[in-house]
């Protein structure tokens, strides 16, 4: 299918690995101009190689995008090095487990920051110039923990949460000046991140869902790049589960 995003320049947050990485590849494989970050110059390197050895067209920046300086350098650089920009994935890793109990209060600042505002810093630079040019999209991986908060993960649940009403209020606000603005909330897929947590083997997490399997990152990005795409131009203000059916809920 022609996504028919052809030329357009995407922005892809925490993307030398992972779920980010998988996206930017969809993304460049539809023929988009990609902008990747990571903290590791050698590893972001290599990531940007590997979409260039497929044919795509990456650009990398080092950049931190876990604070709203961070993330707003990385857009910055990003439209410079592209001319623009057409397609923001915000994204970022998580911050500390913990409980209510075992969470001390001056936590919670710096978890907002690396997974609301950061994002809040990314819209704010970048989606004014979709609205003045009619053309724009926002996808936004966040986490199934949304909708179904996971144990020992507070930080993460309350951050997440928020930037959820974030995007779905921008969503909103820019829907008629043709910026879609979406969220994608992904379960578990076979990562650096999860396997660092689960080991190699992943069967007990396969178990756990209910296609008996683990999440394909290049299925997820093939998703990202879908929003992105001139067939879902009336898809906006969605947070879509991408978790195998993990989540039981009905909404």
């Amino acid at each position: 299918m022609d996504l028919r995003i052809s030329g357009r320049r995407a922005a892809v947050a925490a993307s030398s690995a992972g779920l980010g990485l998988a996206s930017a590849r969809a993304l460049a494989a539809a023929g988009a101009r990609v902008a990747i970050c990571g903290r590791d110059r050698s590893r972001l390197e290599d990531a940007a190689a590997s979409i260039v050895a497929s044919d795509g067209d990456a650009v990398p920046i080092v950049a931190d995008v876990s604070t709203t300086t961070g993330a707003a350098d990385f857009v910055a650089s990003a439209a410079d090095a592209l001319g623009g920009i057409d397609i923001l994935v915000p994204n970022g890793g998580g911050p500390p487990p913990g409980t209510f109990a075992s969470t001390d209060l001056a936590a919670y600042g710096p978890a907002l920051e690396l997974n609301l505002l950061s994002t809040v810093a990314m819209c704010k630079a970048t989606v004014p110039a979709m609205q003045a040019q009619g053309w724009g999209r926002v996808i936004a991986i966040t986490s199934i923990s949304v909708r179904q908060p996971i144990g020992a993960l507070i930080l993460s649940n309350t951050a997440r949460a928020g930037v959820t009403g974030f995007l779905k209020t921008l969503a909103l606000e820019v829907a008629g000046d043709g910026v879609t603005v979406n969220t994608v909330q992904p379960g578990s897929h076979a990562t650096d991140r999860l396997t660092s947590m689960y080991g190699s083997d992943l069967s007990s997490v396969a178990e756990a869902t209910p296609t008996r399997t683990v999440g394909r990152p290049e299925d997820f990005g093939a998703v990202v790049a879908f929003l992105c795409s001139d067939h879902a131009r009336f898809v906006t203000g969605a947070s879509l589960p991408v978790d195998g059916g993990a989540h039981r809920g009905l909404q």
